[in-house]
């Protein structure tokens, strides 16, 4: 059963990786070099519980919280031991697109970093179903967009992420979420097409995996992992950048 998941895991991601397969080749081209500024950018599932004082000392647990990005993170740096990789985590509990861009410059753009991973989208729609939002798809979309062109715009050079937003039917999540939470996963798609990103398919692969445990080992509340969910959403992301 484990392996079937890690085969499946591997189908998706050599299926949704924009242009990071070698020519010729189905093996994943690694995104990472030494001396790469790492940064992970999103919402509550980003964040994980990481400490503002120490959020500029980069490398530690501290850090980056308690969740995925600090188990991609630590992979990276089983990976490259020599200390030359720097990697932070920004991600900002309750955050949603607008949120990005209103602290962009701070905690993204003066990062300078190499390697920008983004995971946003679950707030906003979640929000809104609690009447404390007025967005909507198309304003995701255009705020997205428009962030990435931003990012393009003052690093050209930057190794774009995207994360497709997830959740799981249990806990507050139920088939009312739906059509439209996957018109939110479509628009992050879109975007992370059009600004040549490396595509995560979280949610794609959150729905394989309760083929082999049930939605609640996953995330219990149906939106944030539990620490199984979070060690499936590291190595997704580490095999998506080919690490």
């Amino acid at each position: 059963m484990k392996a079937s998941l890690a085969a499946s895991l591997s189908a998706l991601l050599l299926a949704g990786c924009n242009g990071t397969l070698a020519d010729d080749s189905d093996t994943l081209m690694c995104v990472i070099q030494p001396d790469d500024v790492i940064l992970f950018q999103g919402d509550s599932i980003t964040d994980a519980g990481r400490s503002r004082e120490t959020a500029d000392e980069p490398n530690i647990q501290s850090t980056m919280g308690n969740g995925y990005a600090w188990l991609a993170g630590s992979g990276l740096l089983v990976a490259y031991p020599d200390g030359a990789l720097t990697i932070y985590n920004r991600g900002i509990s309750g955050n949603k697109v607008p949120d990005l861009a209103g602290r962009w410059v701070e905690d993204a753009i003066d990062l300078k970093p190499d390697v920008l991973s983004i995971l946003i989208g679950v707030n906003d729609i979640w929000h809104g179903r609690h009447g404390n939002y007025d967005g909507t798809v198309e304003s995701y979309d255009a705020g997205f967009d428009a962030l990435l062109t931003r990012t393009r715009e003052a690093l050209p050079d930057v190794k774009l992420v995207i994360c497709e937003p997830f959740v799981l039917k249990v806990g507050a999540v139920d088939d009312s979420w739906f059509p439209e939470f996957d018109h939110y996963r479509a628009a992050a798609r879109r975007v992370a097409d059009k600004h040549g990103a490396i595509w995560v398919p979280f949610h794609t692969m959150f729905e394989e995996a309760t083929q082999y445990a049930p939605a609640d080992h996953w995330a219990g509340d149906g939106v944030h992992p539990s620490q199984a969910g979070a060690a499936l959403m590291a190595q997704a992301w580490l095999r998506a950048v080919g690490a």
